[in-house]
């Protein structure tokens, strides 16, 4: 169901209840610190023939990995007595530090690949516009490009729920946006023998200022009021892959605010 909130995905939040982070039946951790921190490797659970097993690893690095690594959470404040003096304030400690490393590292393969934080941060700023307006205007064939597959399966699910409740919405972001910042970054691998083969995955927050007005079958507004401003907190995940050529920059996420 729709929600008209300041703090949710967009002005115009669509169907909270549903979870946004797919898992993947396909998916087991591992971990390698002696070549690089936290890279998660994507492979098959079952034994399935080696036919078989070839087809699902060419699925996976051709397309997406299907599931938002280690999704981003606020870790909560502790006091500082706490943290440097007692065990659970170390392991909290070392927590805080390895989930640090696994960003930082992150983002240094992304630096050898000629990443930079001011073009990516543009970049992003003009996806997250044209996602919503594509939302807003339920253009379904142009969405499926930006988003991965189970975004856009999820999200042509929540165009199909907003049509039943409204007729039109109206959707406006005020360039340029508030403020952009990276909350983690992480690193998926889709082949034990080549470490080189992994999809990046950029958690950041969003604040734009937005405009949202819904209407009804005759034309009535139903929600929002497009002559005020909204200053909306978005968390999207971006992704991309880092070894197939002419690779872009695609959401494969939302984690509720």
């Amino acid at each position: 169901m729709w929600h008209y909130k300041c703090n949710s995905h967009s002005a115009f939040s669509l169907a909270r209840g549903h979870k946004m982070i797919v898992c993947s039946a396909v998916a087991a951790e591992f971990s390698v610190f002696s070549h690089g921190i936290g890279v998660r490797l994507v492979t098959t659970q079952a034994k399935a023939p080696p036919q078989a097993r070839q087809k699902v690893a060419l699925k996976v690095s051709m397309l997406s990995p299907g599931f938002i690594y280690e999704p981003y959470s606020p870790r909560q404040q502790i006091p500082f007595w706490q943290r440097w003096f007692t065990r659970s304030g170390w392991k909290r400690t070392k927590d805080d530090i390895i989930l640090e490393l696994k960003s930082a590292y992150a983002i240094a393969k992304l630096r050898k690949k000629g990443y930079s934080k001011k073009q990516f941060y543009e970049e992003a700023a003009i996806l997250y516009k044209e996602i919503n307006t594509l939302i807003a205007n339920g253009d379904k064939t142009s969405l499926r490009k930006a988003v991965t597959e189970n975004m856009y399966s999820a999200l042509k699910n929540e165009i199909k729920l907003r049509e039943s409740k409204w007729s039109k919405v109206y959707w406006e972001m005020i360039v340029p946006v508030v403020k952009v910042r990276t909350l983690r970054a992480r690193l998926i691998g889709v082949d034990r023998s080549d470490l080189e083969k992994v999809f990046v995955q950029l958690t950041l927050e969003i604040l734009a200022k937005q405009k949202f007005e819904a209407y009804n079958s005759e034309g009535a507004v139903v929600a929002g009021d497009k002559s005020k401003e909204v200053l909306v907190r978005d968390i999207w995940v971006f992704e991309k892959s880092l070894f197939h050529e002419g690779a872009f920059w695609r959401l494969c996420g939302r984690i509720p605010t």
